[in-house]
């Protein structure tokens, strides 16, 4: 089974939500962002962000997260259905990543993608590249992130 079989062409598949809490936040920084704004809500509001908010590499990195955990889900119901879930191998990459807006301490992203196409690759049968894109909307249902990203799928 392919993924063109399971999700129409853009049709938007909610992936699941991220609370993106203080703890999380400073704790994802301090590993991997170690910029104030992200470290201390003390300091964070005299900034141009006005408030602890969360890193864009952590607002992507959550958008992973909920995406594996939906294509696992994806996975198991097609098996339950008794197909072959679809074989998707590494990313060649991604484009256009915006963080829109910040995400601020207390705030939950709801992450969705869309199947937007599929093309073989050139000299390599038995192989596409799918594209993808996401988004996130916070709570209030602002866009708050997207990206463009591809993948290659196995026939």
């Amino acid at each position: 089974m392919m993924l063109r079989d399971i999700m129409m062409v853009g049709e938007a598949i909610e992936m699941g939500t991220y609370e993106f809490t203080a703890e999380r936040i400073v704790e994802f920084a301090s590993q991997f962002d170690p910029q104030f704004f992200h470290l201390d809500a003390e300091k964070a509001k005299n900034s141009v962000l006005g408030g602890l908010c969360a890193s864009g590499w952590h607002i992507s990195a959550a958008m992973m997260k909920c995406n594996v955990e939906a294509i696992k889900r994806q996975a198991k119901a097609v098996i339950e259905a008794g197909g072959v879930p679809p074989k998707i191998g590494p990313s060649p990459g991604f484009k256009n990543m915006k963080w829109l807006k910040p995400v601020y301490a207390g705030d939950t992203v709801t992450y969705s993608m869309r199947f937007t196409r599929s093309r073989p690759v050139p000299y390599r049968p038995g192989r596409n590249i799918v594209e993808i894109s996401y988004e996130g909307l916070n709570q209030k249902g602002d866009l708050v992130f997207t990206v463009e990203a591809s993948v290659v799928e196995f026939e």
